[in-house]
């Protein structure tokens, strides 16, 4: 089933190539949507597709980006609208 999710991502996540494992693996997994450092030094992404890529994806990024520490997620899943025609990086 598509779907949504805003996913927020807390801990040592900036500097540690964070954004670019997020765009390869979203890509791989026929994802849309974005990837963005923030101001507070976390990291959101945007992302719509297939609910079960979405999990893959957000595993993915909690357990196996290098350098990163993720200590904290937090996901908004919403109804999937397709505003997205494919992935990118942001900030």
């Amino acid at each position: 089933m598509k779907k949504s999710a805003r996913i927020f991502l807390y801990g040592i996540v900036q500097g540690v190539g964070m954004r670019y494992s997020v765009y390869r693996k979203a890509v791989s997994l026929g994802l849309s949507g974005y990837v963005k450092n923030m101001p507070d030094g976390s990291v959101k992404i945007e992302v719509e597709g297939d609910e079960v890529a979405i999990l893959s994806l957000l595993d993915y990024v909690k357990n196996d980006v290098r350098w990163a520490k993720v200590e904290r997620t937090k996901v908004i899943w919403e109804e999937y609208e397709g505003k997205y025609k494919e992935f990118k990086i942001f900030g």
